[in-house]
């Protein structure tokens, strides 16, 4: 669901993601090093008003990787078994 919201907008911060995918604060933190690590985010760490900020966005492997799947998911829709 992650990469799914990144593919819609520039860019989402920490709070914003933990929010719209309603999960906890660490498993959010572990699959956003995941992805990253898989090359498929890229995670931008700053501050703002004295507070740690995070922001996250798609990177090109990210949107391929997305797309590739979505297309997977459709071909397998239409399989004739």
């Amino acid at each position: 669901m992650i990469v799914a919201v990144l593919t819609k907008a520039e860019n989402c911060d920490f709070n914003y993601l933990k929010q719209i995918t309603e999960t906890t604060q660490g498993n959010l933190s572990v699959q956003l090093k995941k992805l990253k690590e898989s090359g498929y985010i890229s995670i931008h760490k700053s501050f703002e008003n004295n507070y740690p900020k995070t922001t996250c966005s798609i990177t090109k492997a990210g949107t391929k990787a997305f797309e590739d799947h979505f297309s997977n998911l459709k071909n397998y829709q239409n399989l004739k078994l």
